[in-house]
């Protein structure tokens, strides 16, 4: 590898069939059109090449990690480092700044803390490093991982972001922490604020998912940090993507960078099984209930698409006995945070929009569902993300309606795999519908009666509250209809000779 040189909607789908035409005709139409459409059969084998994530040809000990770190990160249950590990962390025991393109999920946070962690070992002294990330979860994250990496060498950390009080961040500051982890406009309010707090003595510098600070409009609170950091120090840029802006912060901040990029950003990983089921719109959230009780005891990822359906899907769940776990960014900063650990420490189900589909480290995530499919396809890549992590073998599963079916095949050019179909028997799912038609009726009566002020809808998401109480309400007034398989004769047909 060379210095600075790489290594290596259409709009939605239409929401209304002809009505004249009889619903399963209509569907089996619909079913043509996915398998007209749908690219040729791809094969994946897990391979050293096609693997983003672990590289069993190199151990830890070859890449020049010392003892304690290497049996450190064997406690943790590493055997073998991930492909990021493999390429950066040779440069950044050299002294090199690093530029690495890797996405959530690579190992990349383990890249930059175990060169961190050596040198401080040989020179162990406070305000070793600071790693600036873009969101409050991301950063609690980050300090986690250093904490249990650096569990035998007394490691300090200290986490500075919004939302949680400020004294209690300097209180932890005044004792010395080797590891700052923080969002850029909490740690520029305490350089500016906090009296004896500077980072002059600053040894090594992290920016941790940079095109995402970047558009988070954090450009001139970075800024403010550079500008009373030391120019002699090590520097780490990590990014999912090289943006313009990303490329003017490397400039300010790196000197003579070696660029390592080792992931393609749109692959998902061969360990993970994707699939799908065509199904009514009506009997989405049926299904959906049918799969919890299927993967029971596992844990599981749920993706919406709105704050408001987050909230009458977490309620109707835990009308129906499941232990249920919203994130959306319509909770407070206290219950974000509450929701993670409540869902790291034993809850099962995690239902979450996209603000939970990049930067947060979630240990063991069994399942993927996607209730909502996302407009953007590359947003499916982070979410089905979650799963198949450290190359342990994951699934996800996408639930598509009559209303998904081009959103559905955009992520399948864009995945480049044929996924197959999940097989779930019409009858057997139908044998929740009267509970779940109650459950959804009780959600909407407890939204409702919801004081907006202090739940989960405030501001805009009034009307989308509005839209959704006539959608769920109109579903629930519907009769199960009996006995009709929903999938077609034809489409079976079709099915079995693919």
């Amino acid at each position: 590898m060379e210095k600075t040189e790489k290594t290596t909607h259409k709009s939605k789908a239409e929401k209304k069939e002809t009505t004249e035409k009889p619903e399963e005709e209509a569907q089996e139409n619909i079913q043509e059109k996915i398998e007209k459409t749908k690219p040729e059969e791809t094969k994946i084998e897990k391979t050293e090449e096609d693997d983003n994530i672990i590289d069993k040809s190199v151990t830890f000990k070859e890449l020049g990690l010392c003892d304690e770190l290497c049996e450190a990160v064997k406690k943790l249950g590493f055997k073998h480092p991930s492909k990021i590990q493999k390429e950066a962390l040779p440069y950044a025991m050299k002294g090199k700044d690093i530029i690495g393109l890797a996405e959530t999920g690579s190992g990349k946070t383990a890249a930059f803390a175990l060169p961190v962690l050596q040198d401080l070992l040989n020179e162990q002294r406070p305000f070793f490093c600071l790693v600036m990330s873009p969101t409050r979860e991301l950063c609690i994250q980050i300090a986690e991982q250093f904490e249990a990496i650096g569990a035998d060498i007394n490691l300090k950390t200290s986490v500075l972001v919004g939302g949680l009080d400020m004294m209690a961040q300097a209180i932890s500051l005044a004792k010395k922490p080797h590891v700052i982890v923080g969002t850029p406009g909490r740690v520029a309010d305490h350089l500016a604020n906090t009296k004896g707090f500077n980072l002059k003595h600053l040894k090594y510098l992290i920016f941790d998912e940079a095109d995402r600070l970047l558009n988070l409009d954090f450009e001139k609170q970075i800024n403010q940090i550079l500008s009373t950091i030391p120019k002699k120090r090590r520097t780490f840029l990590f990014s999912a993507t090289m943006t313009s802006k990303v490329h003017k912060l490397q400039r300010a901040s790196l000197v003579d960078p070696v660029k390592i990029e080792v992931s393609d950003k749109y692959q998902t990983v061969s360990t993970l099984i994707q699939n799908y089921h065509f199904l009514p719109n009506k009997y989405k959230e049926v299904y959906l209930v049918y799969l919890l009780t299927e993967f029971s005891g596992k844990k599981i990822m749920v993706f919406n698409n709105t704050c408001m359906a987050i909230l009458k899907m977490t309620l109707m769940l835990r009308n129906l006995g499941f232990d249920a776990v919203a994130l959306s960014g319509n909770l407070t900063q206290t219950q974000r945070i509450g929701a993670l650990n409540k869902f790291k420490s034993g809850g099962k189900i995690l239902i979450a929009t996209d603000v939970a589909n990049r930067g947060l480290d979630i240990p063991s995530v069994d399942l993927v569902i996607n209730s909502d499919i996302p407009a953007n396809p590359k947003d499916y890549i982070h979410r089905v993300g979650r799963t198949a992590r450290g190359g342990k073998s994951g699934r996800a599963v996408t639930l598509v309606t009559q209303y998904d079916v081009e959103n559905f095949q955009k992520i399948e050019h864009l995945t480049k795999v044929k996924m197959s179909e999940y097989p779930i028997k019409q009858d057997e799912a139908l044998i929740f519908y009267e509970r779940v038609i109650e459950a959804q009726r009780l959600a909407n009566l407890e939204v409702k009666t919801m004081d907006t002020k202090k739940g989960f809808v405030t501001g805009s998401d009034m009307k989308d509250s509005e839209e959704a109480d006539q959608s769920l309400f109109s579903l629930a007034g519907k009769k199960r209809k009996g006995g009709k398989n929903f999938q077609s004769k034809s489409f079976a047909r079709k099915r079995r000779r693919n």
